[in-house]
């Protein structure tokens, strides 16, 4: 390790020493945080180091506000998505597979019925038993069959299947809607999160093009005093 790594420099915030490797200068920090530290009664000088916990700490109230400013009272989801800056967490996740997960053997039965009673397959094949049906007890039973015309035992099985087959929908298409509420909850976290690194990107690389220009200007005025020195040497001789 270099001398560089090994030189300790004392966080503002804390008043730890820890190697500057790991420490930010204050001349790189964003004006919105450095406010938020001296609204806490820190003095913020250009010189100084703030470590990345303390950094971490004042990006999330920074981040807070902003979106309590836009957005009113936060919400559940809108403090997960700030908590999730702190530790490097990922929004994204697989909501149908976790959903999945926590069916019971009863809540997968009733989305294959009622995914299979919404195919051509069911349709096609009810109606291929219903005409076999009719066939076999109107012309091979000549019409004294178990079941003559006008089929009342058919009528009936019809009316129990559509009785049971209702509510198992019903069931399936609320299942549908939870799942669909849990993705839509997910991409207003990715969202919310993603316009927030947007944001924070902008103003960091806003921050950089100033500070690079005024160190520009810095060098231009070093350069121009240089070659005032020069000339006035050339003079003399």
């Amino acid at each position: 390790m270099n001398n560089k790594e090994n030189k300790l420099s004392t966080c503002l915030v804390c008043g730890l020493p820890k190697p500057e490797e790991f420490l930010t200068p204050v001349f790189a920090v964003r004006k919105a945080i450095i406010e938020q530290i001296r609204a806490d009664g820190i003095k913020c000088e250009e010189k100084e180091f703030i470590c990345a916990d303390d950094l971490n700490k004042y990006r999330k109230i920074q981040i807070a506000k902003m979106v309590e400013k836009e957005k009113g009272a936060l919400s559940a989801l809108e403090k997960e998505v700030i908590d999730s800056f702190n530790d490097n967490d990922l929004m994204a996740e697989d909501v149908d597979e976790d959903f999945d997960e926590s069916l019971s053997f009863g809540e997968r039965i009733s989305d294959k019925i009622a995914a299979f009673g919404g195919s051509w397959t069911f349709i096609i094949s009810f109606l291929f038993l219903v005409l076999l049906w009719m066939a076999f007890n109107t012309f091979y039973l000549l019409n004294k069959g178990f079941d003559a015309y006008p089929y009342i035992l058919l009528n009936l099985i019809l009316s129990c299947i559509a009785a049971i087959q209702a509510p198992v929908i019903m069931m399936s298409q609320n299942r549908q809607e939870t799942r669909d509420r849990l993705r839509s909850k997910n991409d207003y976290k990715v969202n919310l999160k993603a316009e927030i690194e947007i944001r924070m990107l902008h103003e960091k690389i806003d921050f950089m093009l100033r500070h690079q220009g005024n160190h520009l200007h810095e060098i231009e005025q070093t350069q121009l005093e240089i070659m005032e020195e020069v000339n006035k040497q050339k003079i003399k001789l």
